[in-house]
Order: structure tokens, then C-alpha cells, then sequence
């Protein structure tokens, strides 16, 4: 098959670009670094799945190269990888799908200028993009309850599904929350509730994140749209193929796209349209690793800001223990097997002047420990001094076996700087012979302080509902499998990569549709406000294509 546009990646960006093109009449090719997996090989095996290389790829033969502040070393890692498969991250999310709210796309104008940060007002609206959102939630799959609280984000329809049954705890949480003035509201979720299209519903085996689900219930794009764009007999899908380089024809105009194929054939693929969404760190190592004599610094980083503007999500996260013996007689229903908690909190998503130094903090969200064995009781030995070896750390699994573990994690907004960026390193290469990333992170001030906060607010939740213990287990963390801005999208071709199409604004028929175009992080996990800006940026360019 021959194709005038090439996707590179299949997830959350990837995968609606290439249905909506193919809808509309036009042959796609998708290239995907990682295996096409079935369901069938989704298996509950914690070792398989979370510490081999069944979605992340071993940090000796596709390293990235990380640090934390800028006086520290980079050293060899897997962090910042999200899934090396078709369907990519969102094989393997728990699918926690928030929207972004209208502040999120003014937050310069809302916040004003913040020192140290570069922070910007996105090119569109939470208008635009709003139908998007709609159409996201229709073609993934997202079951949910719109609720009036006062926090919520403008919605035109209710969610395609009803929520996911939630554990009996929701409602001490959503008591806790009305005690302290606060407003818990049902967590909308990328897993289907009831048959969908062709899907099964949710079997309610615990295990959703970190691994693929075998009943095809949880909304990756490799089981709701992958089939959907291959139905249309223009897309075709070649997984195991790793793209080298962007090619440009003399006029400076993608020309296609040089790949290594499952056998380790160097292949060079012709191409009217290249889509890149290989996540926001792995897209902008492309971008650097397309080099030519038009742009020696990297392909349309003229302006220098391929990489730049990186930013991830603020980590923060606390739990609470109840003793289920202890239990029984007032909370019968604590043994309930239920996996789902499904309340999140949003009260603190702006906080008034006096609390932060810049206002915007972020969502927390409840759920249950995840069940993995292995990593349970990797923890509960401990290390060091704390290390427990024979009766105590059996005495501890008892406590652990006769528990029930909520916890919260904290979405918080991560500023960007100029200190927090995404750049190839020479001299290290990868099993392709391939520059690695190379990342470093340096947190703006906010972001901590934050974070700190929205814990110290989780932990008042908690204690509303009087647990027999609450350990606090970070204020500082990182997530950076929630990762964007390195082209971020704008007006001015000199202080942004892409325009407000997510088009490289020196590059015609260049097209990057991951995190990488967000002008800011948000507040929430990215992936259905990714997956809603594909579908707006396809339905752009299908409007161009008719056009010529």
C-alpha cells in the first residue's frame, strides 16, 4: 500500500488522526515502533508486564537520559517512556479522562505574569476544542455522570456511558468532602461501563493500570479506534518500525520519512503529509534527529524551541489505612471487592491569592492501592533501617492482607522554564544507533508549593474519615508519563514550533499531534485532551485537503 500521509505513532494523537483522514478518503500508513499486541496476550502477570519490557523498553537499549536539577548528572532511564506498542500509553492507562477547563487556555491572562515561568495563553479556546472533547468521548468510549458542581467544565452532552459501580467508600468520601465545605464528584473514566461498539463491558478485574485489558472494556485506542480506521480499507498499520528521520524534498517540504523495519531493513517511505505523535519527548528527539543542511539544529527548530517548554505533571500522594476487622460491625460493606473508588475533588484547581504564589494548583483524584503483589511486598519490607526481615514483615502482611488502602494522587499544574527541556545526546545511542533524549527538569517554585498544598488538602479528607492510619508518600514527585509542550503550538512563529493547526510553522506538510503541542500542562491527566485536539486537527486539514 502507497499512502500520501504518514502517522508515526498510534495513540491518543496518532490514532484519530489516521481514522479521521482515512474517513475521508485518504490512504494513511501508520508506523509504530513497538508490536501490534492482541488481547489475548494481556495477561495479569506483574513481572511481564511492569518489570520487563512488555510496554517500556529496557533503559540499556533505549535509554533516556534524565536529571532532576540542573546542577545534578543524567543517568540511564526508562522514566518519560509511555508505551512502545500500537495503541501506546493508552494500552496500559487507568484512564482517568478529565477535561481541561476554559481558565487552562487564558492562564497567562487569568494568573498574569509569573516569574520564572513561560507561561502563555493558548491559541484556542476550551469553545474550540469543546466539540472535540465531545467527539473523543464518543468514538473512545467514556462512561461518567455530569454533575453540577461548581467546578465543572461547560458540557454540551452527557458522558456515552454511565459511570463505572463505584465501591460503597465513595460515599464516606463524598460525606468527608460536604463535611469541609467541598465537592467530590464521580471521576470519568476511559472504560466502558456496558457493551460499546463491538466491546465488551468492564469486568472489574482491579488491574487497569499498567497493564492491557483483556475484554477490551478500557478506551485504548488499539481496541476503539485502531479497528475503527482499519475498517475504512485506507489505513494500514506497520508495527515494529522505527523511524530514523523526516525527509524534505528541495523546496523544503516533507517529502516522507526514513524507518527501520521489524527486520532491520532501512526503508525510505514517500509522503505527502508526515503526522509525528511519538509522545512529547520521543517526538522532539525525532524532530532533533532530522538534521539537513536547511536545518542543521533539527527539523523546524529554526527558532531554536524543539524541546523547549517541556513540562510533565506534578506529583503529590498520600493514603489512608482502614483495618477491615476492626470494621465490620460499622462498615460491613468495607470488604466489598469493589476496584473502582471513582471520586475526584477539583476546589483547589484555582485557590485564592494569599495560598500560592501564582494561584493554580490542580485536581486530586481517590482510588485504591494497586493490587500488584510484587510491588506490595517490595514496600512492606522496606529498605535500610526500616528494613523488615521474619515475623515483623510477616506481621506485616497480616496488617496489609486485613487492610483497605485509599489513596489520592495529585494532578498538579507543572510551569514551564527554561530549565525543564528535552535535547538528543550524541554520545549516547540507543539499540537503533540512534541519539537518545535527554531531559532535564527544573521545577519552578509554584509547582512544588502546590503540590504541598493540594496533599495537605487531600490528607484533611482523609482524616474527615477517620482512618486508622494516613502515611503521606510524596509532596515532590513527577509524573512524566504525563508529558507535552515541547513544540508547543502558538501564533508567533518565533516563539512557538507548531501553529494553531499543530502545523510546523516552517515546515510545510509537518504535523505534530502528542502532548507536544500543549502551550501549558494542565491540571489533569492529558491523554482525552490529547486525543480531542487530534480530532480538531484532522478535521482541519481534511478541510484543506479539499481544497487542493
Amino acid at each position: 500500500m502507497s499512502a500520501e500521509i504518514v502517522v508515526i505513532g498510534s495513540g491518543a494523537g496518532g490514532a484519530p488522526m489516521a481514522l479521521e483522514l482515512a474517513r475521508a478518503g485518504h490512504p494513511v500508513i501508520v508506523l509504530e515502533k513497538g508490536p501490534f499486541y492482541r488481547r489475548e496476550e494481556f495477561v495479569h502477570d506483574e513481572i511481564l508486564n511492569s518489570r520487563r519490557n512488555f510496554f517500556m523498553p529496557y533503559p540499556w537499549e533505549e535509554p533516556h537520559l534524565i536529571r532532576h536539577s540542573p546542577t545534578e548528572k543524567y543517568e540511564r532511564s526508562n522514566a518519560a517512556w509511555t508505551a512502545n506498542c500500537v495503541g501506546g500509553g493508552t494500552v496500559h492507562m487507568s484512564g482517568y479522562f478529565y477535561r481541561l477547563k476554559p481558565v487552562d487556555f487564558r492562564l497567562r491572562t487569568e494568573l498574569g505574569p509569573v516569574p520564572g515561568a513561560n507561561l502563555v495563553d493558548w491559541p484556542i479556546s476550551y469553545d474550540d476544542l469543546s466539540p472535540y472533547y465531545d467527539r473523543a468521548e464518543e468514538e473512545l468510549g467514556v462512561s461518567g455522570l455530569a454533575t453540577d458542581h461548581p467546578f465543572a467544565e461547560p458540557r454540551r452532552k452527557p458522558f456515552p456511558m454511565p459511570p463505572l459501580d463505584a465501591h460503597p467508600i465513595c460515599h464516606e468520601i463524598d460525606r468527608a468532602c460536604g463535611s469541609l465545605g467541598l465537592h467530590a464528584f464521580p471521576t470519568a473514566r476511559g472504560i466502558a461501563s456496558r457493551d460499546y461498539r463491538g466491546r465488551s463491558g468492564c469486568a472489574y478485574c482491579a488491574l487497569c493500570g499498567s497493564y492491557g485489558c483483556e475484554v477490551d472494556a478500557k478506551s485504548g485506542t488499539h481496541a476503539s479506534l485502531i479497528p475503527a480506521a482499519l475498517a475504512t480499507g485506507k489505513v494500514e498499520i506497520r508495527p515494529r518500525c522505527m523511524v530514523r528521520s523526516i525527509e524534505l524534498d528541495r523546496r523544503g517540504r516533507v517529502s516522507g520519512v526514513v524507518y527501520q523495519d521489524e527486520k532491520g531493513t532501512t526503508r525510505e517511505l514517500p509522503a505527502k503529509i508526515v503526522v509525528v505523535s511519538c509522545t512529547a519527548v520521543e517526538s522532539a528527539r525525532l524532530l532533533l534527529n532530522s538534521r539537513s543542511g536547511r536545518f542543521p539544529n533539527g527539523l523546524a527548530n529554526g527558532s531554536g524551541l524543539v524541546g523547549r517548554n517541556l513540562v510533565f505533571s506534578s506529583f503529590g500522594q498520600s493514603r489512608a489505612t482502614f483495618r477491615v476487622g476492626k470494621r465490620k460491625s460499622s462498615w460491613p460493606w468495607l470488604s466489598d471487592r469493589a476496584p473502582f473508588v471513582q471520586r475526584s475533588v477539583q476546589d483547589f484547581y484555582l485557590v485564592p491569592e494569599s495560598k500560592l504564589p501564582a494561584r493554580k494548583a490542580g485536581t486530586l483524584g481517590f482510588m485504591w492501592t494497586h493490587p500488584n503483589p510484587i510491588f506490595a511486598a517490595v514496600e512492606m519490607a522496606g529498605k535500610g533501617a526500616k528494613t523488615a526481615f521474619g515475623h515483623a514483615l510477616k506481621d506485616r502482611m497480616r496488617d496489609y492482607r486485613d487492610s483497605k488502602i485509599l489513596e489520592f494522587e495529585v494532578y498538579g499544574e507543572f510551569f514551564a522554564t527554561d530549565g525543564t527541556r528535552v535535547d538528543i545526546d550524541p554520545g549516547t545511542l540507543d539499540k537503533y544507533g540512534l541519539p537518545v533524549a535527554r531531559i532535564s527538569i527544573d521545577r519552578h517554585p509554584n509547582d512544588l508549593a502546590a503540590t504541598r498544598y493540594l496533599v495537605d488538602r487531600g490528607e484533611e479528607i482523609l482524616r474527615a474519615m477517620e482512618p486508622d492510619e494516613i502515611e503521606r508518600k510524596t509532596v515532590e514527585g513527577v509524573t512524566t508519563i504525563l508529558q507535552g509542550g515541547s513544540c508547543r503550538m502558538g501564533r508567533d512563529p518565533a516563539a512557538s514550533v507548531l501553529d494553531p493547526d499543530c502545523r510546523a510553522h516552517e515546515v510545510d506538510g509537518l504535523y505534530v499531534v502528542d502532548g507536544s503541542f500543549l502551550p501549558t500542562s494542565g491540571a489533569v491527566p492529558l491523554t482525552l485532551t490529547i486525543a480531542a485536539n487530534a480530532f480538531r486537527v484532522a478535521h482541519r486539514l481534511t478541510e484543506k485537503l479539499k481544497k487542493i
